[in-house]
C-alpha cells in the first residue's frame, strides 16, 4: 500500500514515498525535495555469507541523463562507469550506514540508490543518504537506524540547508552532514577558509534538521510494523579463548610497543602462525576463530595503552606529531614536485601545467562543465609492502583524491593571475595513516614548487579517538592501526587562517559537539605546526618552469570572434599551425594562446591582433595581392582580412590593365584611405609612391570616372558574395 509523508525543510517540501516502487525490495522508498527524486533500495542475502571476516555491505548511487532531460555523449548514448560524483556520492551514502549493522549480522547486503528525477536546482547527493535510512528502516534487515543526511552552505554569514546548484556558487562553505536523534556520525566537505567555531555552527545547524527529518522517518515506521530479521548471536568458545590466551599473554603488551611498521606487522604474524600451530591437533578447523581472538585481544590492549598510560604504539603522545621532511624539485623535468614524508607515510606529488584546451570535460546529469584544476591520487600495493591487484581507480583512491582538491582549491591564484589548467598527481610511495592529508600537505608544497602562487600553504591532519567506560583519548596525527583499532577518522585540512576542507568518519554510533570542539582544537595545533615546517621549506613560489607552457590573453571585441575563427576554422587554425600553439577562444572574446616557446606564443598574439583589430583610416599595412578583378587587386593585410586597391590608387600614371602593376602573389605596401558605411576597405597603394614630375590630376579624370562606375557594380558584387 502507497504510504507518503511530508515535511517542509528549508522552504521546500521533502516527501518520503513507500509501497508504490520496487515492492520485491526488501525495502524501497522514494525521496523526493523540490523537483528532484530518487529511489532507494535494500535487499539482503537470506543466509550469512561464510569465509569472510568482514560485513559485505555494498552502496552504489547511480545517476539517469534523463533526471535531467539529457542524453548521454559518446558513441553508445547510455551511461557507462559511474561518474566520480556517483563514486563519491555511494562513498558518502555508505559510510554513516554501515556502523549501524549489528555485529554478527554477516549476510550480503546491498543498498542501490537511483536518480530518477532532477530539476537542476536541487542535488540529490544528500538525498541519497535519506533515502538509504529510510528504505533500510522499512525492511526487515537488522539496521540500528534511522539516521538523516543534510547539505549546508553558507552565504553572508548565514547557513543555508539544501543550499541549490546556483547558491552552491556562491557558498562559502559545501558540506553533507549525516547524524542520528543525539549527534553527528558522518561529515565531508569544503570550506573557505573558516574558522573552527564556525565549523561547530554549522554542523549545529544541520544537526536541527537532521533531527526532524528521522522524526519523518520515524512517522513513517509508526505506520508500517517491521519485523526485523534475527541475528544468530556469536558464540565464543570460552575453551579456546583460555588457551589462546595462554600462548598470547604478556606477549601482545610488547608487540604494541613495537613503533616500525612493518616490524611490528611481523611480530604479529608470528605470533598467529605460533598460536595456531600450537593448536592445530586439537582445533584444526579453527583458524579465523584463533584470528579472531587474537584481533580482540590487540584491540583491548591497544585500547587499554593509550586510554592508561596516554602512551601510544610508536611512543609518542596524544598529540605529537610524526617527524617530517620535505624535498623540492625531485623530478626534474615535471614542472613541479615535491617528496613529502610524515613518519612511515610518504607522498610524491607532481604538479603539471597545461593549457585551456586540457581542461576536464564533466558530462554530467544536470548539466556539462570543465575543470581546470584536478588533483589525483594513486595507492599501489607497494605503498603498505603487499602483492595486490593493478586495475581501474579504486573508490578509495577517487575519494581521497577528491578530498585533497577540495582542500586545496580554495587557496588557488585566480585564473587572470595563473592562467593554467593544474593537474595534480599524488603517488602514496608509503603509508601508515592518512595518506591524503600527506597529499593535501604534498599537493601545496607542488604547487608552489610550479610557480603557483598560492594564497597560503595548506596542511592536513587526521585525528583519531579512543572512547572506553567514558574514558576518551584524542590523537593527533594517527597511524594505520589507531585507526584500524580506534573509534575516528577526523580529517581537517586548512591554512593558518582556517579550515580548507574536513572528512569524519566513525565506527560508533556518534560523536558529541564537546568531544568533535576538543578535536579541532587539537587538530589546529597540529596543522600550524606543520605548516610552520612547510613555510619553511617554501616560503614563496618558485618561477615557472622551462619546460611549462607559456600562456598569453588578449582580450578582443566578442563581434570579431567570428572573424578570428574564419570559415570553418580556417584562420584559427592557420594561425595553430604556423606557430604551433593553441588558441581558444571564450564566448567573451578572452583569447588564451598557449605554447612552449615564449617566441611563438608573442607571435601568435600579434596575428590574432592583426585580425581582430579595428583599422582606421590613415594606417599603413604590408600586404600580399590575393585577387586581380578588373577594376582592381584585393590585398590581404592580416590573416583572412582583404581590402580593395583600386585601379586608379595602383599608380600615379594611368594603369589600362590591373595585370601591369601588380599580380597575385606580390608583397604591397599599401595605406587605407577609406572604410565605408559597410565596412568595407579601400587601400591606396599610389600614395605611398612619389608623385612623378609634372602630373596633372586631369590626366586621371577618365580613371576616376571608371573607379565611380565599378564600385557600384563589380565590386559591390563581390563583397556580397563574400559576406555570404
Amino acid at each position: 500500500m502507497k504510504r507518503t509523508y511530508e515535511k517542509e525543510i528549508g522552504g521546500r517540501k521533502l516527501t518520503i514515498e513507500t509501497g508504490r516502487i520496487a515492492r520485491q525490495a526488501d525495502g524501497a522508498v522514494m525521496v523526493t525535495y523540490g523537483g528532484t527524486t530518487i529511489l532507494a533500495t535494500a535487499n539482503a542475502a537470506d543466509e550469512p555469507r561464510e569465509g569472510v571476516d568482514y560485513f559485505p555491505l555494498q552502496v552504489e548511487y547511480r545517476e539517469r541523463h534523463y533526471a535531467g532531460g539529457k542524453i548521454p555523449g559518446g558513441f553508445f548514448k547510455r551511461e557507462a562507469r559511474p561518474s566520480e560524483n556517483e563514486i563519491l556520492t555511494s562513498r558518502l551514502t555508505d559510510r554513516p550506514i554501515r556502523p549501524l549493522f549489528p555485529k554478527g549480522f554477516m549476510n550480503e547486503t546491498q543498498v542501490i540508490v537511483t536518480a530518477l528525477a532532477s530539476d537542476g536546482e536541487n542535488p540529490s547527493g544528500a538525498l541519497a543518504g535519506i533515502g538509504a535510512s529510510a528504505a533500510l528502516s522499512v525492511s526487515n534487515i537488522p539496521w540500528n537506524g534511522p539516521i538523516a543526511t543534510v547539505a549546508v552552505g553558507m552565504k553572508d554569514d548565514q547557513f543555508i540547508i539544501f543550499p541549490t546548484v546556483k547558491q552552491l556558487e556562491e557558498t562559502k562553505i559545501e558540506l553533507i552532514v549525516s547524524g542520528n536523534e543525539n549527534s553527528i556520525v558522518m561529515v565531508e566537505g569544503e570550506a573557505d577558509i573558516i574558522s573552527e567555531e564556525v565549523l561547530i555552527d554549522a554542523l549545529k545547524f544541520a544537526h536541527k534538521y537532521i533531527i526532524e527529518i528521522i522524526y519523518l522517518q520515524k512517522e513513517m515506521l509508526n505506520d508500517i510494523k517491521v519485523e526485523k530479521r534475527e541475528i544468530v548471536a556469536i558464540t565464543v568458545d570460552t575453551e579456546l579463548e583460555k588457551k589462546v590466551n595462554k600462548f598470547i599473554d604478556k606477549k601482545i603488551s610488547k608487540i604494541i610497543q613495537i613503533a616500525e611498521k612493518m616490524e611490528r606487522q611481523n611480530a604479529t604474524k608470528e605470533l598467529r602462525e605460533k598460536v595456531i600451530t600450537e593448536l592445530s591437533e586439537e582445533y584444526s578447523e579453527s583458524d579465523n576463530d584463533i584470528n579472531k581472538i587474537i584481533d580482540e585481544k590487540f584491540k583491548v590492549a591497544f585500547r587499554t595503552q593509550i586510554l592508561e598510560k596516554g602512551i601510544r604504539s610508536d611512543g609518542r603522545k596524544l598529540t605529537d606529531i610524526r617527524p617530517i621532511t620535505i624535498e623540492q624539485g625531485v623530478l626534474p623535468r615535471t614542472h613541479g614536485s615535491t617528496l613529502f614524508t610524515r613518519g612511515e607515510t610518504q607522498a610524491l606529488v607532481v604538479t603539471t601545467l597545461g593549457s585551456k584546451r586540457d581542461e576536464q570535460v564533466i558530462d554530467g546529469m544536470i548539466h556539462d562543465y570543465k575543470k581546470s584544476f584536478m588533483l589525483h591520487y594513486n595507492f599501489p600495493p607497494y605503498s603498505v609492502g603487499e602483492v595486490g591487484r593493478i586495475g581501474f581507480t579504486s573508490r578509495r583512491e577517487i575519494g581521497h583524491g577528491n578530498l585533497a582538491e577540495r582542500a586545496l582549491k580554495s587557496v588557488l591564484p585566480d585564473y587572470e593571475d595563473f592562467p593554467y589548467t593544474i593537474r595534480l598527481v599524488s603517488e602514496i610511495m608509503e603509508s601508515n595513516g592518512s595518506s591524503s592529508m600527506a597529499s593535501v600537505c604534498g599537493g601545496s608544497l607542488a604547487l608552489m614548487n610550479a610557480g603557483a602562487k598560492l594564497k597560503g600553504h595548506v596542511s592536513g591532519i587526521a585525528m583519531g579517538l579512543i572512547l572506553e567506560n567514558g574514558q576518551h583519548a584524542i590523537l593527533s596525527d594517527i597511524l594505520g592501526v589507531e585507526d584500524h583499532f580506534g573509534d575516528m577518522d577526523f580529517k581537517i585540512a586548512g591554512t593558518a587562517e582556517g579550515i580548507t576542507a574536513i572528512q569524519l568518519d566513525l565506527k560508533i554510533d556518534g560523536i558529541s559537539f564537546e568531544l568533535m570542539t576538543q578535536a579541532l582544537a587539537q587538530a589546529k595545533e597540529g596543522r600550524l605546526h606543520i605548516l610552520e615546517l612547510m613555510d619553511k621549506a617554501v616560503p614563496e613560489a618558485n618561477q615557472i618552469s622551462e619546460y611549462a607552457p607559456r600562456i598569453l590573453f588578449i582580450q578582443i571585441d566578442p563581434e570579431k570572434i567570428g572573424t578570428l575563427i574564419g570559415p570553418g576554422g580556417k584562420n584559427i587554425k592557420q594561425i595553430i599551425a604556423d606557430t604551433e600553439c593553441d588558441v581558444n577562444v571564450e564566448d567573451d572574446g578572452m583569447v588564451t594562446i598557449a605554447g612552449d616557446d615564449a617566441n611563438k606564443c608573442a607571435d601568435a598574439a600579434e596575428l590574432v591582433k592583426a585580425i581582430t583589430f579595428e583599422p582606421e583610416v590613415g594606417m599603413e599595412f604590408d600586404g600580399i595581392v590575393t585577387r586581380l578583378m578588373t577594376f582592381g587587386a584585393f590585398v590581404e593585410f592580416a590573416p583572412g582580412r582583404e581590402g580593395l586597391v583600386h585601379i586608379s590608387d595602383l599608380d600615379w600614371k594611368r594603369t589600362e590593365r590591373v595585370e601591369d602593376v601588380v599580380k597575385t602573389g606580390d608583397k604591397i605596401r599599401v595605406k587605407l584611405i577609406k572604410v565605408d558605411d559597410q565596412g568595407r576597405i579601400n587601400f591606396s597603394r599610389k600614395v605611398l609612391l612619389p608623385k612623378p614630375e609634372g602630373y596633372k590630376s586631369s590626366d586621371r579624370k577618365g580613371q576616376n570616372n571608371r573607379r565611380n562606375n565599378t564600385r557600384g557594380r563589380s565590386d559591390r558584387k563581390y563583397f556580397s558574395k563574400k559576406r555570404r
